[in-house]
């Protein structure tokens, strides 16, 4: 009996998709990564997952572990030979239970991340972990990403929501790490070591989740300023003044809003005078004095960030300001920004870098870059948009945005690479949010110490020693490292 067979006593045989079906699981959403594999497994528990990593690991069969499927960086690439099962946990979707007092969820990791923030809006609480593709990423792949998203600046990584988690390691056993304390000493940190491994090291099949109070009131609003140095001056204002309650801040330059607008035709600029430098924020007031409306109806923290740019406007810190007064405005304002992948293919695909550096560096970031990238190649266009509150750039050059054109592979890796001297000469790191995957395994070679990738590499065949789980990923190969 083959290993398909066997697996499929498992699951059941409708549990093993094979042909036409597997098309969903075997292309990337850029459609730049798309593989061949041996089958698409969809096992209903973390029992079903480690007898079926125990039959791979013995026949030395190569594992591909897959969420929703959203990720940006070819982390789930299953390569050309079919020989490769890719791991769905599509079917372990259960919210196994939620307690509002404890402020925590326990979820099996085929959740989908909006089906979370639904389930626990009914106790008033939110899991503060939102970006574009939180519709259909799984909180598996959330938790082996390490993804970030819009509200880092106030809650944290994934890794930073987590209390535990239990895995199924590449040779079958179960780890149970289901850990609900906030202060466990006992040992290494297997949970962060899982986390963030991309599902090389292991397959995440659950995690207890940290809960947070809902905002009392949300104050939404988009402002055009000077200059991008004017950006950090206010945020920490703003922070100040509302006990440290700024949940977004996004930086969207002059590029972006054209883009948006010439992609789009529902998508119109915010200020009547377009804005060199636009900043959407959102602040989420918890305090009762700052949502319960006033006799006129007014909302407190709103009228409080009103007062502020108002005060901004006429020192000349801010040049305009909309203020979101209902929840459709507040979605626009939103929708700006999470169109931001759409918006990047606008005119051919890019060189697109997700990229770090410390938040006092972005604008002499951007400024050394921009120069950089025009005087390598003077037809090329640029296109930004940033999680400004922590330092993370979404960066993006368009090589020839007349024609679509991508470019020569040797153009696009010089302008890569120019990139990446740019952060590191700031101290910054060329892998914000989006992983390794198989996209940055260059930069993984030219740019990580490489003591510490040997350092990886010993964990890797110490916990995988047929090197089964998602190979070719994160960790470059040694060939690499010596070209």
């Amino acid at each position: 009996m083959n290993a398909i067979e066997n697996i499929e006593k498992i699951v059941g045989i409708e549990n093993v998709l094979t042909g036409e079906r597997l098309d969903q699981y075997e292309v990337d959403p850029s459609g730049k990564y798309k593989g061949s594999s041996l089958a698409v497994v969809r096992p209903k528990n973390t029992e079903q997952v480690s007898e079926i990593v125990k039959i791979a690991n013995s026949r030395k069969i190569p594992i591909v572990p897959q969420g929703g499927n959203t990720g940006l960086a070819g982390g789930c690439y299953v390569g050309e030979k079919k020989d490769t099962i890719i791991l769905s946990l599509e079917r372990m979707n259960k919210i196994k239970e939620i307690r509002g007092d404890g402020r925590i969820a326990i979820v099996e990791g085929g959740v989908v991340l909006s089906k979370l923030h639904e389930a626990v809006a009914e106790y008033d609480l939110i899991f503060p972990l939102f970006f574009g593709a939180r519709g259909s990423a799984m909180i598996g792949g959330n938790l082996a990403t390490n993804a970030g998203g819009s509200n880092v600046l106030r809650y944290g990584n994934t890794r930073d929501l987590v209390l535990g988690i239990e895995a199924v390691m590449p040779t079958g056993e179960i780890v149970d790490l289901m850990s609900e304390l906030h202060k466990d000493n006992s040992g290494y940190n297997l949970k962060h070591l899982l986390i963030g491994a991309e599902g090389t090291l292991g397959i995440i099949t659950a995690a207890v989740l940290k809960l947070f109070p809902k905002p009392k009131a949300y104050a939404t609003a988009t402002i055009s300023i000077p200059s991008l140095k004017d950006s950090l001056p206010i945020l920490n204002e703003l922070n100040k003044a509302t006990n440290n309650c700024v949940e977004a801040f996004e930086y969207m330059p002059e590029e972006y809003f054209n883009a948006l607008c010439e992609r789009f035709d529902d998508m119109r600029q915010p200020f009547s005078t377009p804005a060199k430098h636009g900043i959407f924020l959102e602040i989420g007031a918890m305090a009762e004095e700052d949502a319960s409306p006033d006799a006129t109806g007014n909302i407190p923290i709103e009228l409080k960030v009103e007062e502020l740019f108002s005060e901004w406007l006429q020192a000349g810190k801010i040049l305009d300001a909309v203020i979101c007064k209902s929840e459709s405005q507040r979605s626009e304002m939103w929708d700006r920004r999470e169109r931001a992948y759409e918006v990047g293919l606008l005119k051919g695909v890019p060189v697109a870098c997700d990229i770090s550096v410390a938040v006092d560096k972005v604008d002499d970031f951007l400024t050394k870059v921009k120069k950089r990238v025009y005087t390598l190649n003077p037809s090329s266009e640029t296109l930004t948009v940033s999680h400004l509150g922590d330092g993370n750039l979404h960066f993006s050059v368009w090589m020839n945005p007349e024609t679509k054109e991508m470019g020569s592979l040797h153009d696009r890796e010089q302008i890569t690479e120019m990139i990446e001297e740019t952060v590191l000469e700031l101290g910054g790191s060329f892998s914000a949010e989006h992983g390794i995957g198989l996209a940055k395994l260059p930069s993984m070679s030219r740019r990580k110490d490489p003591n510490a990738i040997a350092v990886m590499r010993m964990i890797k065949s110490a916990l995988d020693p047929n090197h089964i789980m998602n190979p070719g990923k994160v960790i470059p190969d040694e060939n690499l490292l010596k070209t």
